[in-house]
């Protein structure tokens, strides 16, 4: 058995446990796992952006905020989507993010670095603005609350029935998000993140490779959203402000950029520690803030890179070893 097989076993070990385990921990529990799911199939799609292609985005909180928005709008304005037609707003909510996601990705794509940063965070920050001061339609700074989750024979008003439905979303675009990075097309992304320049010498099409990679970002970040306003049941313009971008992109950090199956362990372990140190202490934000820098500084390659790092340190260890041998064995030949 491959490394590849042995991780594609355990996350379907990990994805399996969550199903046992997580109904039989509580209604808080169920809530903040959900919430978690939820929010991880963000920080993956930021995971294709900034791990796979090499764009660091600070933008992605957007298409997560027009797919909440849509999903609360149709469903308190219309009543749309609380029934099987939920299947729909679910496609829309998709459709939206990435239709969001050509519009932006024709500014941002022609830039790179920093630059690329900064026209994101602008183009973030015009959404927020639409949703605070758009009153009529998105309910300005008091936002959008929801009355009910739809009910389609599942009664998704039962947190477990809804956990279980985001759970089976997140690991639908988990497989979905996996495929995509190991087809050509995500080898092809993973060059231009290497070498920009050698794949167009090579004749690759790479602003077109990285608007298709910022399109799909972008759609998964809208099916986040729809999931995101059923499980909070409110939305506003802290939806879409640029700390959850931010948090999206710490989450990718902190589990290990250009992995994939990283952005989840980030989203557990952030929102865990933020929901049981906001119960201890008033100042957990620095304690948070102290693990993203930690991670940044000694962890360069997030959690899981602790694997390879310790595999380097005993190759490193071993080698040491065996020059000291060889030393002593030439130490030790009698000179003529």
């Amino acid at each position: 058995m491959n490394k590849q097989q042995l991780k594609i076993l355990m996350v379907l070990a990990t994805l399996a446990a969550l199903a046992f385990v997580v109904p039989k921990s509580g209604s808080f529990v169920v809530l903040l796992a959900t919430r978690a799911l939820a929010f991880a199939i963000l920080a993956m799609s930021l995971d294709i952006l900034l791990g796979f292609t090499g764009l660091a985005s600070l933008g992605q909180a957007a298409y997560f905020g027009v797919g909440a928005y849509l999903t609360a709008i149709l469903a308190t304005k219309y009543h749309f989507g609380m029934g099987w037609d939920f299947w729909l707003v679910v496609m829309f909510g998709v459709l939206i993010g990435a239709g969001l996601a050509a519009v932006f990705g024709l500014f941002a794509i022609r830039a790179g670095g920093v630059y690329f940063l900064m026209i994101t965070l602008a183009l973030g920050q015009c959404v927020w603005g639409l949703a605070y001061r758009w009153n009529s339609l998105t309910g300005g700074d008091n936002g959008i609350n929801m009355t009910g989750r739809p009910n389609f024979g599942l009664d998704l008003s039962d947190e477990v029935t809804f956990f279980y439905l985001v759970l089976a979303f997140f690991s639908v675009s988990l497989v979905l998000m996996y495929l995509l990075v190991r087809s050509p097309f995500g080898r092809s992304l993973e060059g231009i993140r290497e070498r920009e320049l050698r794949m167009q010498i090579l004749g690759y099409n790479t602003w077109l490779h990285k608007y298709i990679a910022f399109i799909i970002a972008g759609g998964f970040g809208g099916l986040a959203g729809v999931l995101w306003a059923l499980t909070n049941g409110h939305v506003s313009p802290e939806t879409v402000v640029l700390t959850t971008s931010v948090d999206a992109l710490l989450m990718v950090v902190l589990g290990g950029a250009g992995t994939l199956v990283g952005a989840p362990i980030g989203a557990v372990i952030v929102f865990g520690l933020r929901e049981y140190l906001s119960t201890l202490v008033p100042w957990w934000q620095y304690v948070l803030g102290s693990v993203y820098v930690l991670t940044i500084l000694y962890l360069p390659t997030g959690l899981m890179g602790i694997p390879e790092r310790i595999r380097q340190a005993r190759a490193s260890s071993n080698n040491t070893a065996t020059k000291s041998g060889e030393v002593k064995k030439l130490a030790s030949v009698p000179s003529l």
